[in-house]
């Protein structure tokens, strides 16, 4: 059987352009055939004196009258008096105040031919009906074949179907193995390929799969790769969609683009849905306070109908993928919809180690690049976090015409990413020692506080929106910490603020994004961790940090008092530490104005301090070397809260 031709995007462009073409010459053509007398020029003549005048000289030679309206022809061509073309033709208007007999004399003594016309004259009825409703009949057939032929294509035809992108396998493969450091969840997702791939195997035992995958975890971990991985090892079409697509301002869109998308993916079943961002239009209903006409909650409320009206014969599953499942409505979550949830969480050090392999599989690297030695290096980087940090290495060893990625480039892309691109500005002495020793207490602070994490490198060169840094990091990854430990990244934190008040005896911008880390850090371990005895065991904050609801305002004010007592507390140890250690703070200080940056093994040199011993890795393997660039743990700002960026301070705690 013969395939018809499919049409060119040139043919198509041809087609689209003779059809414009004709219909603008059939509207020129109506409007000619309408208007046959507008090609005629007939200037406008005023009626006294020019025209009287002109009839007196006897150079009119005939007129037409149609009420007040007269036109007629010149013997002579003559120019308006307000200037113009020479005509024969014109046009005047006779005033209502005008003598019509004395005009009717004056015409006749001069042998003017003189026609008249009514005010109203029968039209012909093919003529009315050709100008009058032929018009309207070729506008409404060209609308009409114009949805017809565009259909789906169009704003009209598209408004209510999904904008699904549909990725088949072979076109777009992915696979588990371009995932890497998330094990557990490939784990739990490796179920639903093989039953795509062999359903009979668990029919004939009675089971189902589960209907919905809901994959949870931080922005940039892998979820809809994940997800892409899945549909490439089964084989299956894979469509993908974000919530937001749904929702539009007209109440009802957003449930039919659901249906549309529901029914490709069971026309082409076995498939997978993908539904990004979940939260979008998954959130628990009736906190929008609109009632059951909200056209989020009616797109949710199809969502559920969907998945809970799949036949057991319809291979079709859905994986979502959210930030927040706190906040999804609870009928979404039951059995039968999501049956399974998969957290995908933050690498570990071995499985930052895996992602840098996929990521630099067509990087050609240098011989002193060591990844085991980034992986240690990046704790809280996830995947996409560790593609950037892959990608900038590159451009910086491409923009110097390298042919292969060194340890430096990767060395200066860690900074660049973390601190920000080191700018060339002039600094005045005073801020550059002001900034100095800000920093030199943020270090000798972490180098003598018991708990604190080592001290890996101090600079007072500014990048981004920091005039300095102290950097900072755990040996091996943490992902629990003791009050005494938080206690000790209290001081660190205020350490740069106790510096400024011991040598200047006054108060500086430099430390409010300190303070607002401190204040974080101390309200969580109150309100959420449990860890004052005023408070005690008591959940006081929610998990977005804002003050619960139910929460007396007597409690409220204990937990007011607590913050502050654990940040003062702080501060007075590490006054009363950092004045005691004057000498070591002072050689710090020097130091950094003089080389502007101190690697660890420098810093604890000029502060006469050992090294700290790296202690066993808790999950067995062998602990690195120390490594040399680590995450950022307090940063000094000399502007307003305004200019600041928000990667100015980031500490582990987020890890908790």
């Amino acid at each position: 059987m013969s395939r018809r031709p499919q049409k060119t995007g040139w043919a198509r462009w041809r087609r689209s352009a003779i059809y414009s073409a004709l219909s603008l010459v059939a509207l020129f053509v109506n409007y000619r055939l309408a208007h046959p007398a507008t090609s005629i020029y007939r200037p406008q003549v005023p009626y006294s004196p020019f025209f009287l005048q002109e009839v007196r000289a006897g150079n009119v030679a005939e007129i037409t009258s149609r009420g007040t309206a007269i036109q007629g022809r010149f013997l002579v061509s003559t120019a308006p008096p307000a200037g113009g073309t020479k005509a024969k033709l014109f046009r005047t208007e006779i005033p209502a105040f005008a003598n019509l007999s004395e005009l009717a004399r004056l015409l006749q003594a001069h042998d003017v031919t003189v026609n008249a016309e009514p005010l109203t004259s029968d039209v012909v009825w093919w003529k009315s009906l050709l100008f009058g409703i032929a018009p309207t009949l070729v506008l409404i057939l060209l609308i009409f074949w114009t949805v017809r032929r565009v259909g789906s294509r169009s704003m009209l035809g598209s408004f209510g179907r999904a904008n699904a992108k549909r990725y088949v396998s072979r076109e777009s493969p992915v696979a588990f193995a371009d995932v890497a450091g998330i094990d557990e969840a490939k784990f739990e997702l490796t179920e639903i390929v093989d039953y795509l791939k062999n359903p009979a195997k668990y029919d004939r035992l009675g089971g189902r799969i589960p209907r919905g995958v809901l994959l949870s975890g931080p922005p940039g971990t892998g979820k809809t790769l994940l997800a892409r991985a899945v549909a490439g090892e089964a084989g299956v079409p894979f469509f993908s969609m974000s919530a937001s697509e749904f929702v539009e301002a007209v109440v009802g869109v957003g449930a039919s683009r659901v249906r549309d998308l529901f029914g490709q993916a069971k026309a082409a079943a076995p498939a997978i849905v993908f539904i990004d961002e979940l939260d979008a239009v998954g959130r628990a209903r009736g906190s929008s306070g609109l009632g059951g006409s909200d056209e989020r909650e009616q797109t949710l409320n199809q969502i559920l109908t969907e998945m809970d009206g799949f036949d057991r014969s319809t291979t079709v599953i859905v994986i979502g993928a959210t930030n927040r499942p706190d906040v999804l409505d609870a009928a979404l979550l039951r059995p039968g919809r999501f049956d399974r949830r998969v957290a995908v969480q933050s690498p570990d050090r071995v499985g930052r180690r895996l992602i840098l392999d996929v990521h630099t599989r067509d990087v050609p690297l240098a011989n002193d690049v060591d990844l085991d030695h980034i992986a240690a290096t990046t704790p809280g980087m996830v995947g996409a976090d560790l593609a950037n940090l892959v990608n900038e290495a590159a451009l910086l060893a491409a923009r110097q015409d390298r042919s292969t990625v060194s340890a430096s480039d990767f060395a200066q892309a860690l900074e660049k990413t973390l601190l920000g691109t080191a700018r060339k500005i002039v600094v005045g002495e005073a801020d550059r020692r002001r900034t100095a020793y800000h920093e030199a207490g943020h270090a000798l602070a972490g180098m003598l506080t018991q708990g604190a994490d080592p001290v890996r490198k101090i600079s007072i060169v500014p990048r981004g929106q920091a005039m300095g840094v102290t950097l900072s990091a755990p040996d091996f990854d943490r992902f629990n910490y003791s009050k005494r430990e938080l206690e000790a990244l209290l001081r660190v934190m205020v350490a740069g603020r106790a510096a400024d008040e011991l040598i200047s005896g006054d108060a500086t911008t430099g430390a409010e994004n300190d303070i607002e880390q401190a204040t974080r850090i101390a309200r969580q371990m109150v309100g959420r961790w449990g860890m004052s005895k005023s408070v005690g065991l008591v959940a006081v904050l929610p998990r977005d940090a804002s003050p619960a609801e139910a929460v007396s305002p007597e409690t409220l004010c204990l937990f007011d008092n607590e913050v502050r007592r654990l940040v003062d507390t702080a501060f007075e140890d590490v006054m009363a530490l950092l004045a005691e250690e004057r000498g070591r703070l002072d050689a710090l200080a020097e130091a950094l104005l003089e080389r502007e940056t101190l690697d660890q093994a420098d810093a604890y040199a000029i502060a006469q301090l050992e090294q700290p011993a790296i202690p066993a890795d808790p999950s067995g393997r062998a602990a690195d070397a120390a490594p040399e660039h680590v995450l950022l743990v307090a940063a000094t700002d000399a502007r307003p809260r305004e200019r600041m960026a928000p990667n100015d301070v980031v500490d582990g705690v987020e890890q908790v």
